[in-house]
């Protein structure tokens, strides 16, 4: 009998002994298993570091490109502004040179040779102000043959006095001397032409003032 009961015993405290090894075992590796998840470092951002010197020539870079920039749009205006006051002065100028011509050859008549004044008169004119002329020209012959006038012009000044559109007004002075059947020693007077001219139709005058100006009044 003792014999069967021992052998039992030692089985049993066979299996005792390896469980606790078992469970030794086990444990280890789970106590391993965590210890190893706490030793694993924690990720961190990535920093980029650039040297003063960098930042401040990238900083000095964009500055000089934006003040380029303004630079060039400022030299873009001043040259544009540039560009209309030569336009303008041209025109101004060309302005006055046609009305100053157009003044002084309404203002130089010969009695003898007035159909040359009208043609004068009616010169670089546009077609209605032509066709006034012709209407008024025999009036006037009435007026300068009898009395024999004859005057020569020349001019003292001229300017443009107001600017519409392509509407330019010119005034333009001129010293007339005159002689006469009345007045043979002649006499010299000064007078004002206001011219009118049209730029979109070729500089063609299209009004004359002071034409009566430089004539003897009956």
């Amino acid at each position: 009998m003792k014999t069967d009961i021992e052998p039992e015993a030692a089985v049993g405290e066979s299996e005792e002994s390896v469980r606790p090894a078992i469970e030794s075992d086990s444990g280890k590796s789970v106590s391993s298993g965590r210890k190893k998840g706490k030793a694993e470092p924690a990720r961190r951002g990535i920093s980029i570091s650039m040297p003063m010197s960098t930042l401040v020539a990238s900083a000095v870079a964009v500055v000089m490109v934006v003040a380029a920039g303004v630079l060039g749009g400022f030299l873009w205006s001043a040259r544009d502004d540039l560009s209309h006051r030569d336009v303008r002065t041209a025109d101004d100028s060309h302005a006055e040179q046609v009305a100053t011509k157009y003044a002084v050859g309404a203002a130089t008549i010969r009695f003898d040779d007035l159909n040359s004044w009208i043609g004068q008169l009616k010169a670089g004119t546009s077609p209605q102000l032509a066709n006034k002329f012709d209407i008024t020209g025999p009036k006037l012959e009435e007026i300068l043959t009898p009395l024999k006038w004859t005057s020569t012009a020349s001019p003292i000044a001229a300017r443009v006095s107001s600017v519409n559109g392509a509407i330019y007004k010119v005034d333009v002075f001129v010293n007339v001397s005159s002689t006469n059947a009345q007045n043979p020693q002649g006499a010299q007077t000064t007078v004002t032409y206001n011219i009118t001219l049209d730029k979109s139709a070729s500089w063609q005058i299209t009004d004359v003032g002071g034409v009566n100006s430089a004539l003897p009044v009956k």
